[in-house]
């Protein structure tokens, strides 16, 4: 097992009039990465500037925080040329490793843009340091920066950050620390869902210590996927029997839905749905299930109250202007 410790550089629209933004937001700039063994010693590295050919003016906030002007990358090679040198030099049995959860999108968004062969055909696991380092340092919420992390495990910092190969350093040197210190994080794998699953076979289902997850292939649209018998049910992931729901699914938001269940072994359960759109515009679903207290379980129930309360006034108001809408349609 090799792991590619990836970071990139994007630009983006100045004025968000380019025909290609929708299908584009963020145009790669540089690709940098590291290669380590599993035991943390690196075997290579790959630097590369990319010349743009969408957004042929450097947006100000990244002029200013990568410190690079558009004469620089005109010196770069084509997108297509560096993405497949890029994954030649990565291998077949590789795990990708990131600071935060954007990089794998956008890389396979540039590659879909430019007609490439995809690099997977469903969702890519991979590793985010960023949320090793909270797990293995801190309380496995917070997320810091990669200069925080730097900072915190008194590495020296001998190259400038915000720049694909620096960062991608730094991000490897960090992954150093996590496999010697606290390898058993490492089981705490991401996905990323560019590419989701295309068919019910093909749907992730993964257990951690603390929850589970589930991500769905695409839907039509919200209440077509809550129809779904896998996507609405209840289990338990410790002993994987359906549940009876003590809170039935309900949003607040329309994009987020919870529930509660309950387990007489194991206690309260508290699903978590969230809809998310591909760049098609299918609907999939990520829905984690989690074991939590009585008192939780109690908050629930309050915010489920809440929703309806606000969901009710909601209604109230469209029904009050729509009537006076027929009173005064001129208005």
């Amino acid at each position: 097992m090799e792991y590619i410790v990836l970071d990139l550089e994007w630009n983006q629209s100045n004025t968000g009039a380019e025909p290609e933004v929708s299908r584009l937001p963020f145009e790669i700039i540089e690709i940098g990465a590291i290669k380590l063994n599993d035991r943390g010693v690196m075997l290579g590295e790959f630097s590369e500037l990319i010349r743009p050919t969408v957004y042929r003016q450097m947006h100000h906030i990244t002029s200013k925080l990568i410190h690079m002007q558009m004469q620089e990358l005109e010196r770069g090679k084509p997108f297509q040329r560096v993405a497949e040198q890029f994954l030649t030099w990565c291998g077949e049995d590789c795990t990708f490793c990131t600071w935060g959860n954007s990089d794998l999108t956008e890389l396979q968004r540039n590659l879909n843009f430019y007609e490439m062969e995809p690099m997977a055909d469903g969702p890519i696991p991979y590793l985010d340091v960023q949320k090793l380092f909270s797990l293995a340092y801190e309380d496995g919420k917070s997320r810091r920066s990669l200069e925080y992390a730097v900072d915190f495990l008194r590495l020296e910092k001998d190259i400038p950050f915000h720049r694909a190969f620096s960062d991608a350093y730094y991000t490897a040197r960090v992954f150093e620390n996590i496999l010697e210190d606290a390898p058993q994080v490492l089981r705490m794998v991401s996905y990323d869902v560019y590419r989701i699953p295309k068919s019910r076979d093909g749907e992730i289902k993964v257990q951690f210590d603390t929850y589970a997850k589930y991500i769905s292939r695409g839907f039509e649209d919200k209440n077509a996927a809550m129809r779904d018998r896998e996507v609405s049910s209840s289990k338990c992931y410790l002993c994987h029997r359906n549940l009876r729901k003590k809170i039935r699914w309900f949003t607040p938001n329309g994009k987020n839905y919870y529930c509660l269940a309950y387990c007489d072994k194991h206690g309260f359960l508290k699903g978590k749905i969230r809809m998310r759109k591909t760049d098609e515009g299918k609907v999939f679903v990520v829905k984690t299930t989690k074991l939590i207290s009585e008192e939780a379980a109690d908050e629930l129930a309050e915010r489920k109250k809440r929703a309806a309360e606000q969901h009710k006034k909601h209604r109230e108001n469209e029904i009050k202007n729509r009537k006076n809408r027929k009173r005064n349609p001129d208005q």
